[in-house]
């Protein structure tokens, strides 16, 4: 077996150690050339050639920036299903995409994981999602984030670029520190559109005191439009509660931040999964979480549901969307977006499409 390690070195957890031992532990069993990455955007590239090389595996060791650059050279021309598989040994500092096909978060428990699979010839293959914005285009493994998320997760960057260590706690602290900051202020509102996705209305009609479960059709369409469940009374932080969005002739849906999952989690709080999507997969379409406002106390509420197995978090203050084939999300002013952890910049719109079983992965 021909396969091509890709080593991120300036990754949280990389070094040299790991990487020797992770090259001792392979070459009984792989033919293995190395390479390191010498910046960002180098992945892209080693993913592309990888794959007119006609390598059989591309491992990464190295964050989920690293394995998304590999992703995006493996699927540049199309699903790779048919080309180089891609295994990942965690080397960054939360390391989603590897967790979520079930690989430790130790590096060297999952190298040996990883020597199994291959001698057991285990593989599956995963879907991705495609983000278009502005007059740019790139997929990503696990999740795309707009608003809040987004600044949060920039707000860590700058951090780090001091010379802060990326750690649970500094998100934290970044996400309270972005919230006090939207204090008294609106903020963007984030327009929601889909197609062929299921929006998820538990949350409001379980927290409706009563509610029927279907309105009468607001349009005259037989879609319910933008109906609300509840009365102003019970919301007493001003969480509203809406059905529209999807396709079918719904309105889109208005919320101040949105989460998009490609699978579950969405991210982990130390060995905590917080899934903002439960139900999301890589074998179903992509799924979307909205907050309709995002104030503090709504946000902590929502969060917290996120945490443990049974993460549930419904709310008449959340949309939720299950299977979607493709979202678009439009603002009247541009907005941050991120992209499987790495901040892609500000955008008034992102159109998602999802790509199923396009890529191969080592599982």
């Amino acid at each position: 077996m021909r396969g091509l390690l890709v080593v991120n070195p300036v990754a949280t957890t990389t070094t040299e150690r790991v990487r020797d031992v992770l090259v001792t532990a392979l070459a009984a069993d792989v033919d293995l050339e190395t390479v390191v990455t010498k910046g960002r955007g180098h992945g892209v590239e080693l993913g592309a050639d990888a794959r007119e090389m006609g390598v059989d595996v591309v491992i990464v060791l190295g964050g989920d920036g690293t394995v998304n650059e590999i992703v995006n050279g493996l699927v540049s021309s199309g699903p790779a299903a048919g080309g180089p598989a891609l295994a990942v040994v965690p080397g960054g500092s939360t390391n989603v995409f590897t967790r979520a096909l079930g690989y430790s978060s130790s590096p060297v428990e999952a190298t040996g994981e990883l020597l199994a699979a291959l001698r057991e010839g285990r593989s599956r293959e995963v879907s991705v999602g495609l983000a278009h914005y502005g007059d740019q285009q790139r997929y990503f493994a696990f999740c795309l984030g707009v608003g809040l998320d987004a600044d949060v997760v920039a707000a860590v960057e700058r951090r780090r670029e001091k010379g802060r260590r990326s750690t649970p706690g500094l998100f934290v602290r970044c996400a309270v520190t972005e919230l006090l900051r939207r204090t008294g202020r609106s903020g963007p509102t984030i327009s929601v559109s889909s197609t062929g996705g299921v929006p998820d209305l538990r949350g409001i009609l379980d927290e409706a005191d009563g509610a029927p479960e279907s309105a009468a059709p607001a349009d005259g369409t037989g879609h319910e439009a933008g109906t609300a469940f509840g009365d102003g009374d019970r919301d007493r932080d001003g969480d509203g509660g809406s059905v529209a969005g999807g396709d079918g002739g719904r309105a889109p849906a208005e919320v101040s931040l949105a989460i998009v999952c490609n699978t579950r989690p969405w991210t982990y709080l130390n060995n905590r999964p917080v899934a903002a999507c439960p139900t999301a997969s890589f074998d179903t379409g992509l799924d979307l979480l909205g907050l309709r406002r995002a104030r503090l106390t709504s946000v902590l509420r929502t969060g917290l549901k996120m945490l443990g197995e049974d993460a549930d978090p419904r709310g008449r203050n959340v949309y939720g969307l299950h299977d979607a084939t493709s979202i678009t999300l439009r603002s009247d002013e541009p907005v941050a977006v991120q992209m499987d952890g790495e901040v892609l910049g500000l955008f008034t719109s992102v159109e998602l499409t999802h790509h199923p079983r396009a890529l191969r992965v080592i599982a």
